[in-house]
């Protein structure tokens, strides 16, 4: 396919060498094109905007912070509607509110382009393996012309439902990694107050009914406490805010996902919003 992509940052870039290295064409464009470079080694094009972007492509892919970030390189000035031809697709791989996604899908429309909210989970082990797990809203048919292309760079693709629907998915797989990270935390608290080395708990956690991707990455991030980023605090920041707005939205109580969201705020207030968001842990460890 000849595919698009803008955001070329810890998710994006690993996401387009996949690309590339599976025979598609890809075009790039960033703000600065000096982060490009290795890109466009490796066998990338360039476009000097997102609308020239747009009018080169079958399919364009975005992987940016926020709603307001997606929007302005969609729908901005010089964005992709500018320059897109009826029949594109725009693939958004960000994380952002399900009602901003609706909104998105909403005015593309208008200009005749389909777009799929695709958000991610796998972090940037699953950029860089081509492992991520994507959940996708949109038409079934806009998601089969993208297949190939998210095929490259994911492990799973599943269909939720209509436009917003994969945000969704993904606000409640924020609530999923943030619940078990705080449930291994205090595996590893209870181990060490016992005077149990938690490595080989944590081995034998993984034979059993315990056994998660969370306990198996995180969960040895904690034994070696090195909380190198692979999703840093910040991000997670935000999407724990996106989950806890839609639940102010829709009159509903998350406790557990309030619960997460604070431990992630004092853990930036100390300094520490790069480090993985499974840094939270420290916060356990220190309340006694």
């Amino acid at each position: 396919m000849k595919v698009g992509f803008i955001g070329l940052g810890i998710m994006g870039r690993p996401c387009v060498l996949n690309l590339l290295k599976a025979g598609h064409a890809v075009t790039v464009w960033a703000r600065r094109r000096e982060s490009a470079e290795d890109l466009l080694a490796a066998g990338a094009n360039w476009a000097d905007s997102p609308a020239e972007l747009a009018g080169e492509v079958e399919l364009v892919v975005t992987n940016v912070p926020n709603t307001a970030d997606v929007e302005k390189v969609l729908l901005g000035e010089n964005g992709v509607a500018a320059g897109a031809k009826p029949g594109l697709v725009c693939a958004d791989m960000s994380t952002i509110s399900p009602i901003g996604a609706r909104r998105i899908a909403g005015s593309l429309a208008e200009v005749g382009v389909d777009f799929l909210d695709c958000p991610v989970s796998g972090g940037e082990v699953g950029a860089i393996n081509a492992t991520l797990s994507i959940m996708v809203g949109g038409k079934a048919d806009a998601l089969e012309k993208a297949r190939p292309a998210l095929s490259a760079m994911s492990k799973s693709i599943t269909r939720i439902g209509d436009s917003g629907a994969g945000q969704v998915a993904k606000a409640c797989n924020q609530i999923a990694v943030g619940a078990t990270i705080l449930g291994i935390a205090e595996v590893v608290k209870l181990a060490r107050a016992c005077g149990v080395d938690p490595a080989p708990v944590r081995q034998a956690l993984m034979g059993g009914f315990a056994a998660s991707t969370v306990l198996d990455i995180h969960g040895q991030r904690m034994i070696d406490d090195d909380f190198a980023p692979g999703f840093k605090a910040v991000l997670h920041k935000k999407d724990m805010g996106i989950v806890l707005e839609t639940a102010r939205e829709l009159g509903i109580k998350l406790p557990e996902s309030a619960h997460i969201a604070e431990l992630i705020d004092q853990l930036i207030e100390r300094g520490d919003g790069e480090l993985d968001s499974s840094a939270i842990a420290r916060l356990v460890w220190e309340d006694n």
